[in-house]
């Protein structure tokens, strides 16, 4: 592969829009960046009939065909094992292979999270790869670690998280000493579940993350933190309703807004300062959620997602190549080991 190109495997029949919206969105990628280049895996008469619509660099996407498809309520596992030809596999063993830096998908969540670790495999000494997507903040974005890769976590997998997620921040992101804080019901350390309380002595005594204390959830959209830690059940939960939320203001502000005349030719003189904030506050607008700890970048976007989302995701690859995200998670980690 090209040092300065950065190649993503990108599942085209993973989602509810697939492979329209995916293809959309891997052409608006390759039009808007030069030094990417996309590897479309999925049924190939039908990816082809979509990229003909679009006019693009034909040597910066490739199409490599995969007969099969792995349904969103197959047994991740079951699926992963036995159907070695689906997208999804595909394309995990075309990063496995080096082939290409990076995968993305918006298909079955337990399949992509079960053929990262299986396929892919884990950096040597993760103990639990987490999903870790970038959440809209009063101050930009925060890093939201783990929403939905493990329910069950323990202390030490937490710590990782903490430590995995600085350097996605700082590197990527580019947020000088991440602030990292730990989700809990209060803001005094007596509080919280055995999870919570055996994780918070852990996190003050490590001396290469800026840990802040504890994070109640109501202080997550003002930018508290960049790092809000926590395992999957809590932290999906608190996805799901960040994306509910907005999604239930933003119907309200244009049904206000078109409510009367006296509105509407309010809205005509605010529109651009508040297409401009609504975009902000976008979860779209910040691509996929890694799964961090494994040997390449695995990254799952909503099974929902449009071009745009798609789009978004696959640019992120760039960043965590150019900046050796995996190299950096070796090295802080397991340095004692190494």
């Amino acid at each position: 592969m090209e040092n300065n190109i950065t190649i993503v495997a990108v599942d085209a029949m993973g989602g509810d829009n697939a492979p329209a919206e995916i293809v959309k969105g891997t052409v608006d990628a390759v039009n808007e960046r030069n030094d990417i280049k996309v590897i479309l895996v999925g049924i190939e008469e039908a990816v082809t009939d979509e990229l003909s619509k679009y006019q693009y660099d034909k040597d910066r996407i490739e199409i490599v065909n995969a007969t099969e498809v792995i349904a969103t309520d197959e047994p991740p596992v079951n699926a992963i094992r036995r159907k070695k030809n689906s997208s999804i596999v595909v394309a995990l063993n075309l990063v496995k292979s080096g082939q290409a830096d990076a995968f993305v998908s918006a298909g079955s969540s337990g399949a992509v999270l079960v053929g990262g670790q299986l396929i892919v495999g884990r950096i040597k000494g993760i103990e639990r790869p987490p999903l870790a997507p970038l959440i809209p903040t009063k101050n930009g974005v925060a890093l939201l670690i783990d929403c939905g890769a493990n329910v069950d976590a323990r202390a030490g997998h937490l710590v990782q998280f903490a430590k995995m997620g600085s350097i996605y921040m700082e590197n990527v992101v580019g947020i000088k000493n991440p602030k990292v804080a730990l989700v809990n019901i209060g803001a005094e350390e007596e509080k919280g579940n055995a999870l919570v309380k055996e994780t918070m002595p852990l996190l003050k005594s490590c001396t290469d993350i800026n840990f802040i204390g504890s994070i109640e959830a109501r202080d997550i959209p003002s930018g508290y933190a960049d790092v809000i830690v926590c395992e999957a059940f809590v932290g999906n939960v608190i996805l799901k309703l960040y994306e509910g939320v907005g999604n239930v203001m933003l119907s309200k502000v244009k049904e206000g807004l078109m409510s009367s005349f006296r509105a509407k030719m309010g809205a005509l003189l605010i529109k651009p300062a508040l297409k401009k904030t609504l975009k902000a506050f976008n979860t779209d607008e910040y691509g996929g959620a890694p799964l961090l700890g494994l040997n390449g970048l695995v990254v799952k976007t909503h099974g929902s997602s449009k071009a745009i989302e798609v789009k978004n995701s696959i640019i992120q690859c760039i960043s965590f190549k150019n900046e050796k995200i995996n190299q950096k998670i070796k090295q802080k980690i397991l340095l004692k080991e190494d």
